[in-house]
């Protein structure tokens, strides 16, 4: 089963890594990503943890598809 992620999603995360690679995130970037996560997790019936290993995976490691 694909994992839908939506554009809101990507961008969340992208922000969020580059605070983490800053030595900057933030505890109001991070629970925002993970409420959005969760929101969309629950709105799409999807598993919270593999919206947010795919997630993770597409901002992380782009080149891997």
């Amino acid at each position: 089963m694909a994992i839908e992620l939506n554009d809101e999603l990507i961008e969340l995360e992208r922000a969020a890594w580059a605070e983490q690679q800053e030595n900057r995130l933030t505890v109001d970037t991070a629970a925002k990503v993970q409420a959005a996560i969760t929101a969309h997790a629950e709105a799409t019936g999807q598993s919270r943890y593999a919206v947010e290993r795919e997630l993770k995976r597409v901002v992380r490691h782009p080149d891997d598809d």
